[in-house]
């Protein structure tokens, strides 16, 4: 439960930012992780009236306005029929449908919670937040940058023919999950997200070439160790440090046998 003093539905990115440098300021989202904690927010943003709600594709790109919800990811033809329904696939255990109808991907992005799906996702793409004063900014890096009072406008995804997979283990259905798993392939270049560690999502390439351009089940055992030996995981409630790490060897495995392996 929160406390709302002053709720204000901002007329431009420019009165947003202004009022969101206040640290007693807080940009609304779908308001559903935000009324999990108890406090008192000064000034609620609400971005509504902002056209950000809206999934638009061109002959290079998407681009997906902060205040989509994860439904609207789940159930998009073109995103999930380019990426081979892994937008989907990041989004479909969160919760319930609801939920997904309430959650926007500003919220799930900007945040950059351990354990979200769609940052896991979005981190093996080739893909980027456009904040209103810092511009576009690749999602490599924004995912290690501090966060601020930056306004997200929207998240783009550059059509670049990859093929990508998403995986996630959870203990039931509806909850956190225990360890996300995004494997992309782009020409011969593997490329590995792996999250809920319980960190947030980390990025591992192959930077000593282990997989050949359709890996063996010899060279994908072997890559499945390197990325377990390049990240840190930790226990909490949900899984200990030493289930992760085993489990991030599998979820590595079966993503790439899914978009190509033998």
């Amino acid at each position: 439960m929160f406390t709302i003093k002053k709720y204000v539905v901002v007329d431009s990115l420019e009165e947003a930012y202004k009022l969101n440098k206040s640290k007693k300021a807080n940009v609304l989202g779908g308001l559903l992780w935000m009324k999990m904690g108890k406090k008192t927010i000064q000034t609620a943003i609400d971005l509504s009236n902002l056209n950000l709600d809206k999934i638009e594709e061109n002959d290079e790109c998407f681009e997906i306005g902060a205040m989509v919800r994860l439904r609207d990811l789940e159930v998009h033809e073109g995103l999930n029929n380019y990426f081979n329904n892994a937008i989907k696939d990041c989004v479909k255990s969160i919760v319930g449908v609801q939920f997904r109808n309430c959650a926007t991907v500003g919220g799930s992005i900007f945040s950059r919670f351990g354990f979200s799906d769609p940052l896991t996702c979005l981190l093996a793409l080739d893909s980027y937040v456009k904040l209103y004063k810092g511009g576009i900014i690749p999602m490599k890096e924004f995912v290690n940058m501090p966060y601020d009072s930056d306004i997200l406008e929207k998240i783009i995804i550059k059509k670049d023919n990859r093929k990508i997979s998403y995986m996630s283990h959870r203990n039931i259905s509806t909850d956190f999950p225990v360890l996300t798993c995004a494997v992309s392939k782009i020409d011969d270049k593997f490329e590995v997200a792996v999250g809920a560690r319980p960190q947030k999502a980390a990025l591992v390439l192959d930077e000593e070439n282990i997989l050949s351009d359709e890996p063996t089940k010899e060279e994908i055992e072997k890559f499945a160790d390197y990325v377990e030996s390049k990240l840190e995981f930790g226990s909490n409630m949900r899984a200990s440090k030493e289930f992760r790490s085993h489990l991030c060897k599998v979820l590595v495995r079966r993503c790439i046998n899914e978009i190509g392996g033998m």
